[in-house]
């Protein structure tokens, strides 16, 4: 199990500290609950260092990241963003990722911790046609996610970027609490606005001790995978492992809009293009439920005759809304929304509904 550079810091704070993806990640400190409160209406720190970036570069390198990704990176310009998700060859999802322009020829690619090696070995496999230039940074680098509406508040005080002129998803690179070259992304995984920060991993720990000091007064709390889970869920966001795999495919995960079937080439287009035309299946609903049970992934979804339609996907029980949510994948002919279900939980039937995501919607 590996440490993040911040590991010693979660545990002297007295985080619950669990295994996640080979990493040794802190799940909550005060709670959950409190936790995602805090980065609803406040702000809350997130070290989510365990993710990887890989960067390709080169005058092949768009060439090589529009054949791995759906979405149209030769859009981007020098300082933007843009969330995608790798194919397979299959009409599946390699991972889900977020792209960088930092260079006229050069790209940074965070991918899932947990999807690390294979996502590495995918993007090797496809650059054997291009010959872009690849290296996996991601031990040098630490993440961190400031998150919240007093995000832009707290971080101002420690940065020279005016974070103002930062859209969301556009980065600046600048100085924060004096370490020079830190990426400052307006991107984030909790819907509630905020930055995520790559810092050079030897100096996390004066940009963590930075943010705390500059947030004391808006309340600033760490905040674990947990909380990260609930606010995620809360948006529609998909986890890769849970919500996409390799077997779904982003037409049927509601990806259509990072699929750009007009840019060329690229893995599994002709699939998708099918898909498209033809119409799918399956597809990704949001459901809500009246008990306070918990629907977990696997578990069978029905309609109201009894016939088994789908599975649970994801599942929690909301903090903002005080009842539980979940997705899961449904027959095309039941994904309407107000549609009436049922979910199978130890053999019993728990009535549920279809609802529009996302379930909880915060202003802007």
């Amino acid at each position: 199990m590996k440490n993040t550079a911040l590991t010693q810091k979660h545990i002297e704070l007295g985080a619950k500290m669990a295994e996640f993806a080979r990493y040794n990640m802190p799940i909550s400190y005060t709670g959950i609950k409190e936790e995602h409160a805090c980065v609803r209406n406040g702000v809350g720190v997130f070290d989510v260092s365990h993710m990887g970036e890989f960067v390709i570069s080169g005058p092949s390198a768009l060439a090589l990241v529009q054949q791995i990704t759906s979405n149209n990176a030769s859009k981007l310009e020098i300082g933007d963003a843009q969330y995608s998700c790798m194919p397979n060859r299959e009409g599946g999802i390699v991972d889900d990722l977020i792209v960088y322009r930092t260079g006229k020829e050069k790209f940074l690619l965070v991918v899932n911790a947990s999807n690390m090696e294979k996502d590495w070995n995918w993007i090797s496999e496809n650059n054997a046609s291009f010959g872009a230039k690849m290296e996996n940074i991601s031990d040098d680098i630490a993440l961190l996610a400031v998150q919240g509406p007093k995000a832009d508040e707290c971080l101002q005080k420690i940065t020279n970027v005016h974070l103002s002129s930062v859209k969301f998803y556009d980065f600046r690179i600048g100085e924060v609490a004096g370490v020079k070259d830190v990426i400052v992304s307006a991107t984030g995984y909790t819907g509630s606005g905020g930055f995520e920060l790559y810092i050079p991993k030897d100096k996390a720990g004066e940009v963590w001790d930075a943010l705390f000091q500059a947030g004391e007064e808006f309340g600033i709390q760490p905040c674990g995978l947990g909380a990260r889970d609930t606010l995620r869920l809360e948006m529609g966001y998909c986890l890769y492992g849970n919500d996409i795999n390799d077997t779904t495919s982003p037409i049927e995960a509601g990806l259509g809009w990072i699929t750009k079937l007009k840019k060329g080439d690229f893995n599994s287009r002709h699939i998708f293009q099918s898909q498209k035309k033809a119409g799918i299946s399956k597809t990704l609903v949001g459901f809500t439920l009246g008990d306070k049970r918990v629907p977990r992934q696997g578990y069978p979804i029905e309609d109201t005759n009894g016939n088994v339609i789908g599975e649970v996907t994801s599942g929690t029980s909301s903090p903002s809304l005080g009842h539980p949510i979940g997705m899961g994948y449904v027959k095309k002919e039941s994904a309407s929304v107000d549609t009436d279900i049922l979910i199978v939980m130890r053999n019993k039937k728990f009535p549920a509904k279809v609802v529009k995501l996302p379930f909880v919607k915060i202003p802007k």
